[in-house]
């Protein structure tokens, strides 16, 4: 979460700092409001469409920045919080925009006096822009109007997944008009500068990931099919696990990882964690718990044989420490990815001394009679907590149960709420920044 806050700080000051370079506008103060005014309509407009088309790029689940910002699962915070931002720069933008007519309207204000415009260089291009300028002020604002909506629709976690997923990518379409009424309303000698360059840059890049996005392209070439080979249910739990027979080349995965899991095209792809280490032979294992309103139904509509889609590997949460020491806690359906590394282990020890915690509200005799074979297999000493016998876990009970706790990265799976809890209260224990390792599994 740290290097998501500084990514985002890092950001919006490195566009703040863009605008003021590269607006001529910005070296001098204004004489009068409407001068002020003008200026932060400049500025918040580059924030707004920056963050923005930086958010875009982030939608295309890009790999290559994974290990820079920890995971897709960092990403899409970060993807998140650009949004946040953008739309809060853009209401800014707007009231700036607007505000002022409507006090000169209600004879709040006098509008200052302006100077005659200078005349512009027959059929240059500033002409040109200058002309468009009404038809890029109105088709910005009714664009305006459309993102706000579908951003906090987004933002909404009542507003079905399923609907989500088709409302989210027409923010594509908001996006290149939103592109459009930035070039032409950007200062044109702003775009001879260093703004220019950069704000291009980005308005390209967002373009492209706006219309990959629209082509509904995303991850394409991250996809596999395949066909659901076994379907086991624990009714108990209310998990149904699959195992899934890949029909196409699949790059292979390390333990923790996770892919996008497409069963029914309607209802488009959900991400889940992987629970089988790779063996090469092309099947691999999701456990999924029945949480949400499509999950709830998946083990009565799952069947052997139906097509799948699968999109990936994704995500850091790979175990990987310069520690000998790990503890690891797998809260509830959370145990999902301290499976697969169980198995990966029993293939291949890596020599590190492993506790594993899995407090569960629900206990299943068969279910942990499975992870405990896993961990034998593995030589990972299990702790298994169920609620109604042996209370909760809390950073004092762990500190307890592992002495070295300090020396050991620790690995946590579960609800956020409890994840933040126990990361803050080990830390205050003296647990060294940087040693609790998370995943932030919510991709809106």
């Amino acid at each position: 979460m740290r290097n998501i806050k500084l990514a985002l700080t890092a950001v919006l000051l490195a566009l703040l700092l863009l605008w003021w370079l590269g607006d001529p506008a910005a070296d001098t103060l204004p004489a009068n409001w409407l001068g002020w005014r003008n200026l932060l309509v400049q500025a918040t407009g580059v924030l707004a469409i920056g963050a923005m088309s930086l958010a875009l790029v982030l939608a295309l689940r890009p790999v290559a920045l994974e290990p820079w910002l920890g995971g897709l699962d960092k990403m899409y915070r970060l993807h998140k919080w650009l949004g946040i931002a953008a739309l809060a720069a853009a209401i800014a933008h707007w009231l700036l925009a607007n505000g002022p007519k409507w006090l000169v309207g209600a004879g709040l204000v006098e509008r200052p006096q302006r100077g005659a415009r200078p005349a512009l260089p027959e059929g240059s291009l500033q002409q040109a822009l200058a002309q468009w300028r009404g038809l890029a002020e109105d088709m910005g604002e009714w664009a305006f109007y459309a993102a706000v909506v579908l951003i906090v629709l987004a933002l909404w976690k009542r507003f079905p997944y399923r609907t989500f997923l088709r409302t989210h990518r027409w923010l594509g379409l908001a996006y290149l008009v939103l592109a459009f009424h930035s070039v032409v309303l950007l200062t044109y000698a702003s775009w001879a500068g260093v703004l220019g360059i950069a704000l291009g840059a980005m308005l390209l890049a967002g373009s492209f990931a706006a219309v990959r996005a629209l082509l509904r392209r995303v991850g394409v070439d991250r996809r596999v099919v395949g066909e659901i080979a076994k379907v086991i249910r624990h009714d108990a739990l209310d998990v149904v696990e699959l195992v899934v027979a890949l029909q196409g080349r699949w790059p292979g995965h390390a333990a923790g990882q996770f892919a996008f899991l497409t069963l029914d095209r309607k209802e488009g792809a959900h991400p889940f964690t992987i629970t089988s280490a790779w063996a090469g032979d092309g099947r691999i294992d999701f456990v999924i718990k029945g949480i949400g309103d499509y999950t709830r139904t998946l083990r009565d509509r799952v069947h052997v044989g139906d097509p799948v889609v699968v999109e990936g590997p994704y995500g850091r949460f790979d175990f990987e420490s310069s520690a000998g020491r790990q503890v690891w806690i797998g809260a509830g359906v959370g145990i999902t990815p301290f499976i697969a590394r169980m198995k990966a282990l029993a293939m291949k020890p890596d020599g590190r001394r492993i506790d594993l915690f899995h407090p569960t509200a629900t206990l299943d005799p068969h279910a942990i009679a499975l992870i405990e074979r896993d961990a034998a297999a593995a030589g990972v000493a299990l702790h298994v907590l169920w609620d109604e016998r042996d209370g909760r876990l809390d950073a004092a009970r762990l500190a307890a149960a592992v002495p070295d706790w300090r020396d050991a990265d620790v690995w946590f799976c579960g609800p956020a709420p409890f994840g933040r809890a126990l990361r803050h209260d080990l830390e205050a224990m003296g647990l060294p920044a940087g040693r609790f390792h998370q995943e932030l599994f919510e991709m809106r």
